[in-house]
């Protein structure tokens, strides 16, 4: 429960940070929507998400966070 409660969470986050590129692209500032993407909040955004997805598929954890190694 907790895993999905915090992949939720950066997709909520990736969701305002694409809400924030789309206003820079809308108004015109290219520029600044490229440093938005390349360097600023969405890249971060976007590698928090992927860590939080690629630890999911590294270790096999159980509901309760402990390593899941087989049925009990």
């Amino acid at each position: 429960m907790a895993y999905e409660r915090q992949v939720q969470e950066h997709l909520d986050n990736l969701d305002h940070s694409l809400k924030k590129l789309y206003d820079l692209i809308k108004r015109g500032k290219q520029t600044e929507a490229l440093r938005f993407m390349d360097e600023g909040e969405l890249k971060d955004r976007f590698e928090e998400l992927r860590n939080i997805t690629l630890l999911s598929t590294t270790q096999n954890f159980g509901s309760r966070g402990v390593q899941n190694t087989r049925n009990l």
